[in-house]
């Protein structure tokens, strides 16, 4: 945890949390050192944050997460996610849905090569028309992989964290 609070507040809160490491009274230059300290370390690194000071880091981490409902319109505008509450408990589920896209978005791109490669067999051999590779490859597949990427919007937070 990176804060510009004091020691007590950071400590206080870090164990709230359940969290082991944080600095405290950093300012926010001392913060996208931190996070650029920590990327090369770890690799890709989140910085969630709500304030003015935050956007630097919010800009310099892979992945910036602003608080909405608290969050400055700079921190919402830096960051590439912007949270519309104030409960740091939808950060496991946002962390959660992103593996399940990645997961979508690989599928949808191997189910369409793969169709398409089908087809472009099977055209040449007589085996599918023109007309019904065009079909399948180009209109059938759109709505394919749209429909697979729609099963996203079902998921809730519930579902996703207990999987």
């Amino acid at each position: 945890m990176l804060t510009g609070d004091n020691e007590g507040t950071a400590r206080a809160v870090a164990d709230q949390l359940g969290i082991d490491e944080y600095r405290a009274e950093l300012l926010p230059e001392e913060k996208v050192a931190a996070v650029e300290e920590l990327e090369r370390e770890h690799g890709s690194v989140a910085m969630v944050g709500d304030g003015v000071n935050d956007a630097p880091a919010l800009a310099t981490a892979s992945v910036g997460v602003a608080m909405g409902a608290a969050g400055t319109d700079t921190a919402i505008e830096t960051a590439d996610i912007a949270l519309m509450g104030d409960d740091l408990g939808t950060v496991p589920y946002l962390h959660a849905l992103a593996g399940r896209a990645g997961g979508v978005i690989r599928q949808n791109i191997w189910s369409s090569l793969g169709v398409k490669l089908l087809l472009a067999v099977g055209v040449p051999f007589g085996y599918v028309s023109v007309a019904v590779a065009v079909l399948v490859g180009d209109m059938g597949m759109s709505l394919g992989v749209t429909g697979n990427a729609m099963r996203l919007s079902r998921l809730r937070p519930e579902t996703v964290l207990d999987s």
